[in-house]
């Protein structure tokens, strides 16, 4: 479980297949690595990912052909940067909103402009997820605990501050036509299975 407060961003190092999977090696210098061990989970670009090996400043991650499918990741290269996570603790401030790591799908940046100091986005979220955003609600963006300003639709409006804008990959990565990974909020989906099992 994670909080969708970026702890740090990190660099993608290394792509590798490995039996028809894929294996990713993830660099940061700025992520405190002390109490993390082999099997624990880092949310990377919001993507639930487990720690198969590491350094002092890295990690190795196996990924699924779902993984894959389901993600931007099918679009990562050498040199990219990600926002990183470390999964919360039991003492962890929760500071955004509770995020699985399980990414539902992937949106499309449509809009990207300055609104005074901060960035003003449009994402436009496939129509299988519209049902799960509200305005004013939560949603997760690459691993990015998110205030909804508004909801239209499919699409999503959201006002990025500059300290966010400074922690993490909006700045370097997001673009106009560019994909997003897309958590939903994740009370949004139970209550929805409740209703349709009542």
């Amino acid at each position: 479980m994670f909080t969708g407060i970026i702890e740090s961003t990190g660099i993608l190092k290394s792509i590798e297949e490995v039996g028809g999977d894929v294996r990713l090696t993830i660099e940061s210098n700025n992520l405190d690595f002390s109490d993390v061990k082999l099997g624990d989970s880092i949310a990377s670009n919001g993507i639930c990912l487990t720690v198969i090996d590491m350094t002092d400043n890295s990690y190795a991650v196996d990924v699924s052909r779902e993984t894959l499918a389901k993600t931007t990741m099918k679009h990562w290269q050498p040199g990219d940067t990600l926002n990183l996570e470390k999964a919360m603790l039991p003492t962890t401030r929760f500071g955004g909103h509770m995020v699985s790591g399980h990414v539902d799908d992937v949106g499309v940046i449509k809009v990207m402009r300055e609104d005074a100091r901060s960035i003003y986005i449009e994402i436009a979220i496939p129509d299988a997820l519209k049902k799960y955003a509200a305005t004013k609600g939560s949603i997760t963006v690459d691993g990015i605990s998110l205030t909804t300003n508004l909801v239209k639709d499919n699409i999503v409006c959201l006002n990025i501050i500059p300290h966010t804008a400074e922690v993490t990959n909006i700045g370097r990565h997001w673009q106009v036509d560019g994909e997003v990974n897309i958590e939903v909020d994740l009370i949004a989906r139970y209550l929805e299975r409740l209703n349709s099992l009542s």
